[in-house]
C-alpha cells in the first residue's frame, strides 16, 4: 500500500487565488511493499450469514495471454473477502463487524464511530465509519473543527465488490495505519457497502430492482436516501465513489476486442456546476491519482461505456444527468470523483490488482485533500456564493448533451493479450451541448400539497420555506404543449427499475399568481441553488414533475422577482 507522506515533509503548495485553482504537482512516494498478510490490525471474522459466493465463469473469460497483462501486485491485502481460499468476497456481516473493531479501538488521539445511516429493503443496515481527531464524531462538531471531510462511498452496484473490499482496508489504515496522519487535516466518513440487498445477491440493482446510482435526485430508495441524508449532515468537500466496470461482455460482441484499463476515472460533468469545480477536480485529484496509478504501474483511461445495443458502436463518457452520485454531488459543490476498475463479469479473477488499483486511487485522494485542506476551504464557500449570487439573472442551462467526438482507444486483443487501437465514435462529457436553456429565477413556488418535493429536496439540503400568510407573486408558469411516455434512459439504455415517466414539452406564461399560506418556497439564493432546478424545472427525465413526485405542472411555478412573502422555517 502507497503509504501517506505525512504533511509538511515537503514544502507546501502556494495557497492558490480561489477563481483560478493551481496545479499542485503529485507527489507519490512508495515504500518496499509488506509481505502478504502483514499488519493486518484487526482481528478477521468468521463467515456470517448471507455469505453469497461470487459469480464465477465457467471458465476464464479470456485466456493466459490476456490474463499475464495483470499480475498481482507486490502486496496482498487481507479483509475478510480476500483471505487465501475464500470463495466469497466480505459478507455483510463480516463489513459491520470489521468497521465495529475499527471503531472500538483507534489510534491515539483519533475518534472513530459507526452509524447506522439507515437500513436497505431487506433490513440490512446501512452504515458508516467516521474518523476524525475533533472532539467527537457528530456533523456539528466536525463542521465546527473547519477541517475538509471526505466521504468514500462503494458498492452502489452489488456485483461491484473491490470498492468495498478497497474501503475496508482504507478504514483499517485510517483508524489504526499508515494513514493515520491523514486525519491531522482532514476528516474522513466511509461507506464501504453502500447496496448490501444487492452485495448479497450480487446485482448490480437494489432489491427493488432500482439502479440506486441513478436514484441521487429522485430518492426512491431507502439506500439512496441514507446517502443523501449523511451528506446533507457531514456536507463532505470530496465525495469517491468506487465502482467496477464491464470487462468482457458487450465489447467483445461489439469491438472483438476486452477492456484494458485498471482504472476509468471521471469527475461530475453535468449542467450548472460551478465554473471552477472541473478545474479543481482535474488539477488537484485526477492528475495526482493517474501519478500514483502509474507509479504502481497501473493504467488508467476517462470513464466510459457502451450502450447495450450491440449496434450502437458509440461509446459514452459518463453520462451529463442529474440523477448520479458524481454528478448530484457535483451539483453540491464537492469535488465529486468515480473511480471503476476492472471487474463485472470475471468474478474473483484479478481481485488482489483490482483492490490494490482502488486503494491506490482513494489514497491519493486522500493525500490531494489533506495537501489542499486550506485551498479547498476557500475553493468551497467561493462556488456556495457563486451559485447563489445567480438567482433571478444567469441563464440556467435545462438540458445538455454529450458532445459528439472520434477517439483513439486502447483495448486488447483476445487472442494475443497485445493493445489493439481503435477509432471510436466518442460522446465526451468535457465539453456540454446545450439543448435547453432559461433565465434563472429566484426561486420556486409549491403547492401546499407538494410534501414529498419537499422532503426529498430537504434530504438533499435544499432549504425549503414554508409561506406563512398568503399573497400574490410574479411568476412563469408552466403550460404544457405536448406529452408523451417513456422511459429515463442513460449511455447504457434503459434506466433500471426508473418507471414510466412523463415527458412534456412546456412553455412558459407570466403572470401574477396566489401563494396560499402553507405552500412552499424555494429561493435560489442558496449554494444548492443547481439541485433545486434539476429537480423542479419539469421537461426533462429526471424532474419530479417527469417522475410522478409533483402530481401536476400546475404544483410549481417560477417565480421571477423577489418575492414578498411572509416564509417560515420548516420543523
Amino acid at each position: 500500500m502507497p503509504p501517506w507522506r505525512p504533511y509538511g515533509t515537503a514544502p507546501a503548495a502556494t495557497a492558490p487565488q480561489v477563481a483560478a485553482p493551481a496545479q499542485q504537482a503529485p507527489v507519490v512516494i512508495l515504500a518496499p511493499a509488506p509481505a502478504p498478510g502483514a499488519a493486518v490490525a484487526v482481528p478477521v471474522p468468521t463467515p456470517g450469514v448471507g455469505d453469497v459466493p461470487a459469480v464465477v465463469p465457467d471458465k476464464p473469460p479470456y485466456n493466459e495471454a490476456v490474463a499475464a497483462r495483470f499480475p498481482d501486485p507486490a502486496i496482498a491485502y487481507s479483509t475478510p473477502g480476500l483471505n487465501p481460499g475464500r470463495t466469497a468476497f466480505s459478507s455483510n456481516e463480516e463489513v459491520s463487524a470489521w468497521l465495529r473493531q475499527l471503531a472500538a479501538s483507534p489510534a491515539s488521539g483519533a475518534q472513530a464511530a459507526v452509524l447506522q445511516i439507515g437500513s436497505s429493503q431487506q433490513g440490512k443496515p446501512l452504515e458508516a465509519l467516521v474518523l476524525t481527531r475533533a472532539g467527537a464524531t457528530d456533523p456539528a462538531t466536525l463542521l465546527a473543527g473547519g477541517k475538509p471531510t471526505v466521504l468514500l462511498i462503494g458498492q452502489q452496484h452489488g456485483n461491484e465488490p473491490a470498492g468495498s473490499e478497497a474501503l475496508l482496508v482504507v478504514a483499517r489504515e485510517l483508524a489504526q495505519g499508515l494513514l493515520v496522519p491523514v486525519l491531522d487535516r482532514i476528516n474522513v466518513v466511509i461507506v464501504p457497502r453502500a447496496n448490501p440487498d444487492g452485495a448479497a445477491a450480487d446485482s448490480r440493482v437494489t432489491a427493488n430492482g432500482i439502479d440506486m446510482n441513478r436514484d441521487h435526485l429522485l430518492l426512491q430508495t431507502p439506500e439512496a436516501r441514507a446517502l443523501a441524508k449523511l451528506g446533507r449532515d457531514y456536507r463532505p468537500a470530496v465525495v469517491v465513489d468506487a465502482h467496477e466496470y464491464t470487462v468482457v461482455g458487450r465489447y467483445l460482441e461489439k469491438f472483438g476486442t476486452i477492456q484494458k484499463f485498471d482504472a476509468l476515472l471521471q469527475y461530475a460533468t453535468t449542467p450548472n456546476l460551478p465554473e471552477f469545480l472541473p478545474r479543481a477536480s482535474e488539477e488537484w485529484y485526477r492528475r495526482p491519482v493517474r501519478a500514483a496509478l502509474k507509479a504502481q504501474a497501473l493504467t488508467d483511461e476517462w470513464y466510459y461505456t457502451t450502450s447495450t445495443d450491440l449496434a450502437d458502436k458509440r461509446i459514452s463518457m459518463g453520462g451529463v444527468q442529474p440523477d448520479t452520485g458524481r454528478n448530484v454531488n457535483g451539483l453540491k459543490n464537492a469535488v465529486s470523483l468515480l473511480i471503476e476498475t476492472r471487474g463485472v463479469g470475471i468474478g474473483r479473477m484479478h481481485i488482489q490488482r483490482r483492490v490494490h488499483t482502488q486503494v491506490t486511487a482513494i489514497v491519493s485522494v486522500l493525500q490531494s485533500t489533506a495537501s489542499r485542506a486550506e485551498d479547498i476551504n476557500k475553493l468551497r464557500p467561493y462556488m456556495d456564493k457563486e451559485i447563489a449570487s445567480k438567482a433571478c439573472s444567469a441563464e440556467a442551462v435545462v438540458e445538455a448533451g454529450q458532445t459528439p467526438a472520434q477517439y483513439q482507444l486502447a483495448m486488447l486483443d483476445p487472442a494475443t493479450g497485445a493493445d489493439r487501437l481503435l477509432t471510436v465514435d466518442w460522446n465526451s462529457s468535457l465539453s456540454l451541448e446545450k439543448l435547453k436553456a432559461r433565465v434563472r429565477p429566484c426561486g420556486y413556488w409549491l403547492s401546499a400539497a407538494s410534501t414529498g418535493a419537499v422532503e426529498r429536496l430537504q434530504l438533499l439540503g435544499v432549504q425549503v420555506q414554508r409561506v406563512g400568510e398568503s399573497s400574490s407573486i410574479l411568476a412563469d408558469v408552466y403550460r404544457e404543449t405536448s406529452r408523451s411516455l417513456g422511459q429515463r434512459d442513460d449511455v447504457r439504455g434503459s434506466v433500471a427499475g426508473g418507471g414510466e415517466i412523463i415527458k412534456a414539452q412546456v412553455d412558459l406564461v407570466r403572470g401574477v399568481i396566489d401563494a396560499p399560506m402553507g405552500s412552499f418556497y424555494v429561493s435560489l439564493n442558496q449554494p444548492l441553488a443547481n439541485l433545486a432546478l434539476a429537480a423542479l424545472e419539469p421537461d426533462t427525465q429526471n424532474s419530479y414533475f417527469a417522475n410522478h413526485v409533483l402530481d401536476s405542472l400546475q404544483s410549481a411555478a417560477r417565480v421571477m422577482s423577489e418575492p414578498s412573502l411572509k416564509l417560515e422555517p420548516i420543523d
